[in-house]
């Protein structure tokens, strides 16, 4: 068993018989999960890792959520603004790169702290991926014109042929997850399928701590409602306006990201500012319940009701994690900074 999973508990945290700790932060858009992470690193000698898939790329700040400079404080941050704009960077990639800065972090003796929204990345790098071929982007591309040509179903005929097994639990309109099945089993040679079936490599020689954040919903909504507003009053529509005049806009997948896509609406003359308003709250309350979906689908996660940047909330945590701001314990599992956060 990896730790208690008790609601909001402050239970044995990590697993016994691994490692090295790490910390991996969960919940909805909008929760304080950055802020959490910040002090956190402050206390427990950590440094913070980014899986937030838009805050990757640099010039996307104020919609995708990224923290400044001087919010961050004190603590080293990890994957953010490491990407140009029109980057093409995959879940592998993630995991690649985050075991690189796992590896770095390990030999520093820091604590890692994972924090973001992107539950894929987060999965890639915990759970793994199956071994397939690197992308390809002219095969991609074909697949794409053969899907406008003639349609999505067309490519799910296709997988039929090649892999009846995928094909079957791929839906025929799909057309994203289509595309990367029919270029696996084109590529590689070999049904999608039966690379699957070799299995993952999971990350080893850490004691993962999964905690998630669960604000009461109505104050979430709320959070959520004034943070749209306040993108929008604090530069987001010029902040698109720069990433379109980007040489290759075309390119930037980001740019379909919320916000950005109600921005460049109103920005193409598509829509009204009070309309792109509206529909991006709309659409990002949305997206938070998907969040909470998916998170809840991950094993072993330790819920916290309330919002990360609660200091209530961060002490329930520190003491969750085996030691708190005014009591540790000689058997705690990770180690406090030096000097305490202010």
């Amino acid at each position: 068993m990896a730790w208690q999973s008790t609601g909001d508990s402050g239970g044995q945290v990590f697993a016994s018989g691994q490692e090295f700790p790490l910390i991996a932060i969960a919940g909805p858009t909008a929760a304080g999960k950055s802020a959490l992470a910040v002090a956190l690193g402050e206390q427990l000698n950590g440094e913070v890792v980014n899986y937030d898939s838009v805050q990757l790329y640099r010039g996307f700040d104020v919609g995708s959520g990224k923290l400044s400079i001087t919010d961050r404080r004190s603590v080293a941050h990890h994957l953010l603004d490491c990407l140009e704009p029109d980057a093409v960077f995959t879940a592998g990639d993630y995991r690649r790169a985050a075991l690189q800065i796992l590896a770095d972090l390990r030999m520093r003796g820091r604590l890692p702290i994972f924090v973001g929204g992107t539950g894929l990345y987060l999965r890639a790098l915990l759970a793994g991926l199956f071994e397939g071929p690197a992308r390809s982007e002219a095969l991609r591309e074909r697949l794409r014109n053969m899907a406008v040509r003639h349609g999505r179903e067309f490519l799910h005929r296709m997988l039929m042929r090649l892999d009846r097994t995928a094909a079957a639990r791929i839906q025929p309109r799909d057309t994203q997850k289509l595309i990367r099945a029919l270029e696996v089993c084109i590529v590689s040679r070999q049904p999608l399928s039966a690379l699957l079936a070799r299995g993952r490599e999971a990350l080893a020689g850490f004691r993962i701590a999964k905690i998630g954040l669960n604000p009461p919903r109505e104050h979430l909504y709320g959070r959520i409602n004034r943070r749209v507003e306040q993108m929008f009053t604090g530069g987001l529509l010029e902040e698109t306006q720069l990433l379109l005049n980007h040489p290759h806009a075309i390119r930037i997948k980001s740019l379909s990201a919320l916000g950005y896509r109600q921005a460049r609406a109103v920005l193409e003359g598509k829509s009204s500012r009070a309309e792109a308003v509206s529909d991006a709250q709309t659409a990002t309350r949305h997206y938070a319940k998907r969040q909470l979906t998916w998170f809840r689908r991950e094993a072993d996660v330790v819920w916290f009701e309330g919002f990360g940047d609660d200091p209530h909330v961060q002490r329930r945590i520190l003491e969750a994690l085996g030691r708190s701001p005014v009591a540790a314990g000689d058997t705690a599992l990770v180690s406090p900074a030096s000097t305490p956060a202010s």
